[in-house]
């Protein structure tokens, strides 16, 4: 049976994350030939319509409000249970990222609906959507459905393909004024570091380093390499607790959860709340002095040997590898 589902888009600095049009393509499955709705919430969004509509939505629902430039959970609770109000959807979708964690659950709670987070997968079973997810740290994975009411779920990024974009699509965009109000949190300016580069939850290729960096001055290498093939740099909680690096880098059970195309594990021993974060990525390459290091057991390829030679080698050899081609 076609339902209506919201995908609700997700902005950061202005942009689209490439999660939004993941979410989408989930949400067209779920839909099932039904409508699918975008909806960007925000300061000054509305140009992103286009965008989402290339990747597959049917129409655009904006919601622009000062208190909606910078995420708090209150205001974008509201403003989305008024967009509920408004469309009744039979399904919701969003990314699995620090916002949709936040205020998945409490949307739910308030639409009395269930909730299926940190999907890898959907699929249709007759009616129904079958969202596959991983438990006990990625060992192993369950399959869900939602028997009644919305279809609510999260999706993790680099999981589900978005659909191939269509530039010459347009939908209809409509705008929503919402009223928010009794805020118990109010964002009055926002401080970022400047790390740069590639967004390490959303990246194709992750170098990561663990305490065999032995320090600052040892990811450096890492770096390099990870400039090189477009991708970012990423750390073990060892690493971060050793103070080689900040704990925005940490992949693992208590970090970031990444599935790259590519994961270079660098110095890291594979303890089991790393592999969590990470034990998913497509093809992992570890490089580590020790053989019996655990990191070789979820390793596609493994390089035994000192990283301060083998990083630098392997380096210099995809530079060349990449200039000729």
């Amino acid at each position: 049976m076609a339902k209506k589902v919201l995908v609700i888009g997700e902005v950061r600095e202005g942009e689209l994350r490439n999660v939004s049009f993941e979410a989408v393509a989930a949400g067209r499955t779920v839909a099932n030939g039904g409508e699918v709705i975008g909806v960007l919430l925000g300061e000054n969004v509305s140009g992103l319509s286009s965008e989402l509509a290339q990747y597959g939505v049917d129409r655009v629902v904006v919601v622009e409000h000062a208190e909606l430039k910078s995420y708090t959970t209150d205001a974008y609770q509201q403003a989305l249970l008024q967009v509920f109000d408004v469309e009744s959807p039979e399904g919701v979708i969003l990314g699995h990222t620090s916002i949709g964690k936040d205020v998945a659950p409490r949307l739910a709670m308030k639409l009395s609906a269930g909730l299926i987070s940190d999907a890898v997968s959907v699929e249709l079973d007759g009616d129904d959507a079958v969202f596959t997810r991983p438990i006990y740290s990625g060992k192993a994975f369950e399959k869900k459905k939602i028997k009644e009411g919305i279809v609510f779920a999260t999706i993790r990024p680099n999981n589900i393909t978005a659909i191939e974009p269509d530039p010459s699509k347009t939908v209809d965009v409509s705008n929503l004024s919402v009223d928010i109000k009794d805020l118990r949190t109010t964002i009055k300016d926002v401080v970022r570091k400047a790390t740069g580069g590639v967004d390490l939850s959303e990246a194709n290729v992750i170098v990561a380093g663990g305490r065999g960096v032995k320090s600052k001055e040892g990811f450096a290498p890492l770096q390099e390499l990870a400039d090189l093939l477009g991708g970012a740099v990423g750390a073990s909680r060892g690493a971060c607790d050793a103070d080689y690096c900040d704990y925005g880098l940490q992949i693992g059970q208590t970090g970031k959860v990444v599935t790259p195309d590519l994961y270079i594990a660098i110095g890291i021993s594979g303890a089991i709340q790393h592999l969590a974060g990470m034990s998913n990525s497509k093809v992992i390459v570890a490089i580590n002095k020790d053989p019996e290091a655990p990191i070789f057991e979820v390793a596609d390829y493994g390089i035994v040997g000192d990283l301060f030679e083998i990083v630098p080698l392997l380096t210099e050899e995809l530079r060349n590898v990449l200039v000729s081609n």
